[in-house]
């Protein structure tokens, strides 16, 4: 009796290596994969920017970087003792706003030295819905996160899949001249916030708007993230507390198909060994 729906996950003829320069950006798929790739051994550049949940600022952080173009004081802003970046996560924020702008700009330089090595580069797609500055000389800016500013702050509107593609696309063809290799995925995670029938609809256009790019991208690729835990891990046993991100375990046979998906048996043999001697290195001895 089959008491799950496997999701078949074929070998790619993109193989990664330990010596293959990896760079992730986006939702917090991303993060999941690069931890672990970060753990076994591999060279490999997760989030720079921190998290990102929406097209539009992957995008626009991709673009900066492509052009090492810094961001100045405009993309800052200041809330609850903090300094912000419209373009950052806020592991980027700081009471000091030159600190800020400084940290920001180490990552747009960093993550541009990364773009020339040619590297395999995961974006994650979370969310289609975007938040928009509503008031001011800047209005109408997407931002990568609200910062916890109030939400008269913003205007928040869905993207339609043409919006996304005609973004994506021209992004797509300069990497590509770069020799940059993509894989798409879509992050499993549940945005409750929007409701579950908005939920629905800012997958599906997601899949719907990667499924464009991939057909008009003959060298990009999809891993099935987002049909492997909702259709292959559906039971709730997957899932952590909050019943919308993935489990340890659950993260776990997601790492392991990816793997197969694209590395070699000898490979996957050495994250093994490169892990444990990661964990070991973490371990601390409780002090008498």
């Amino acid at each position: 009796m089959q008491l799950y729906t496997p999701v078949p996950v074929e070998p790619s003829s993109l193989r990664i290596s330990h010596g293959t320069p990896l760079l992730t950006l986006g939702s917090c798929f991303a993060d999941n994969i690069g931890q672990k790739l970060s753990d076994a051994g591999h060279n490999i550049l997760c989030n720079p920017f921190g998290t990102l949940y929406n097209p539009l600022s992957i995008a626009l952080a991709l673009d900066h970087a492509l052009a090492d173009r810094e961001i100045d004081s405009t993309w800052l802003v200041h809330n609850q003792g903090l300094w912000h970046s419209w373009l950052h996560h806020t592991r980027f924020s700081h009471p000091d706003a030159d600190t800020c702008l400084q940290g920001c700009n180490q990552s747009i330089h960093q993550t541009h030295r990364w773009l020339l090595q040619h590297p395999i580069i995961l974006i994650t797609f979370g969310t289609a819905f975007v938040y928009q500055l509503a008031a001011g000389p800047y209005r109408g800016r997407t931002v990568a996160n609200c910062h916890k500013l109030p939400p008269q702050h913003f205007t928040r509107t869905p993207l339609s899949i043409t919006q996304i593609v005609d973004t994506w696309q021209p992004l797509l063809n300069r990497l590509c001249e770069l020799d940059c290799t993509l894989i798409f995925t879509v992050s499993p995670i549940r945005h409750l916030a929007d409701g579950l029938h908005q939920n629905q609809l800012s997958k599906s256009t997601l899949l719907l708007a990667v499924d464009t790019l991939l057909q008009q991208t003959p060298s990009a690729q999809y891993f099935p993230a987002y049909e492997i835990l909702l259709d292959q891990l559906r039971d709730y046993r997957f899932y952590a507390r909050d019943m919308c991100h993935p489990s340890d375990l659950a993260v776990d046979i997601i790492w392991q198909q990816w793997q197969d998906t694209f590395m070699s048996p000898s490979t996957q043999q050495q994250n093994i060994i490169n892990t444990k001697h990661h964990l070991h290195a973490q371990h601390r001895p409780i002090a008498n």
